[in-house]
């Protein structure tokens, strides 16, 4: 009996021990498909980092009818990766999600027109029809056209606004005489189908200074009072950086790593690897840190086009970031 006892009691102590130090879980929603757009992420995750880190990360992809902010306020993910405009907005409206890492340090956003339809400049926009896409992701091109004092409703002397698919068929199909691209997606699309630099003006939001912050990561803030849920995001944050210095070190892994992890067979090695390197224009491996001057930029772009009505207070924390470094 007393070797049975201790048999059991010796069990009982490894067992508390394995539990002690087993992996936090970490679900992290996506803001779109599986592709190199989040390369970083989908990299630390093949290549172990996350399990170096003591973390268990399930990477759930995005869609068209999938909101990361509504995802996380259901409990569905414990981090997304979105656009600060619609993450400030959900904010407002009572998800308190908060900025706790920025790896994108610019926009991939744009605007393309073919040249056939004679704009060559902003003043030429009036009249014409372009294609927004929605779902939070509209909030910088209706900032933009508020800094113009463009209309949206297709009165005289402003624009028509069509909500775009997420591909070029409307600029293709003529329903819209300018489009949304990103630099890392679409836009590869409107170069295969033979537009480029001599066919089109091109609108660069982050050129123009009209960028707003793309592709953060946010948590809900309660998440943020528990100094083990904290310490658990700092890790992500440093594991998923190291993915993303990986990936773009090593863009023909990444591509492939990106193909083989997308489990609807849609991504394609060429497209992922021509990707990887536009995204690699965006995004500083070494700095996960949110630049507050361009937080400020964003705020006020949000403020002056009426998407949030007052500047939001705790929509970001540094002390992930500060605690990470790099």
């Amino acid at each position: 009996m007393n070797k049975l006892m201790t048999g059991l009691l010796a069990g009982a102590m490894a067992m508390t021990g394995f539990a002690a130090e087993a992996a936090d879980d970490i679900t992290l929603q996506l803001k779109w498909v599986t592709q190199a757009q989040f390369a970083g992420y989908i990299v630390a995750k093949a290549k172990g980092l996350y399990d170096e880190a003591d973390l268990n990360v399930t990477i759930l992809p995005g869609g068209p009818n999938i909101a990361p902010e509504q995802v996380i306020a259901g409990g569905g993910a414990d981090i997304i990766v979105d656009w600060m405009g619609g993450a400030v907005a959900a904010r407002e409206k009572g998800v308190p999600l908060v900025n706790i890492a920025q790896p994108f340090k610019r926009s991939g956003l744009m605007m393309i027109c073919p040249t056939e339809t004679g704009i060559t400049s902003e003043a030429d926009f009036p009249g014409h029809t372009l294609g927004v896409w929605f779902y939070g992701n509209e909030y910088p091109f209706f900032a933009w056209m508020n800094k113009l004092g463009y209309a949206t409703d297709g009165s005289a002397g402003g624009v028509t606004v069509l909500q775009q698919s997420f591909d070029i068929q409307p600029m293709i199909q003529g329903q819209a005489d300018c489009i949304s691209v990103m630099t890392y997606n679409e836009y590869g699309q409107a170069l295969d189908a033979g537009y480029g630099p001599d066919n089109l003006t091109i609108f660069n939001y982050t050129e123009m200074g009209n960028d707003l912050l793309e592709d953060g990561l946010y948590v809900m803030e309660d998440d943020l009072s528990d100094p083990a849920r904290t310490d658990a995001y700092v890790r992500f944050v440093a594991a998923s950086m190291k993915g993303w210095a990986y990936a773009l070190d090593n863009p023909e892994e990444a591509a492939q790593i990106v193909v083989d992890s997308d489990e609807t067979g849609a991504a394609e090695y060429d497209h992922q690897f021509y990707m990887v390197g536009e995204v690699s224009k965006l995004v500083d491996a070494s700095d996960p840190a949110l630049d507050l001057t361009t937080y400020e930029r964003t705020v006020k772009a949000l403020l002056d086009q009426g998407i949030i009505e007052k500047t939001p207070e705790g929509a970001y924390t540094t002390a992930i970031t500060d605690t990470v470094g790099m």
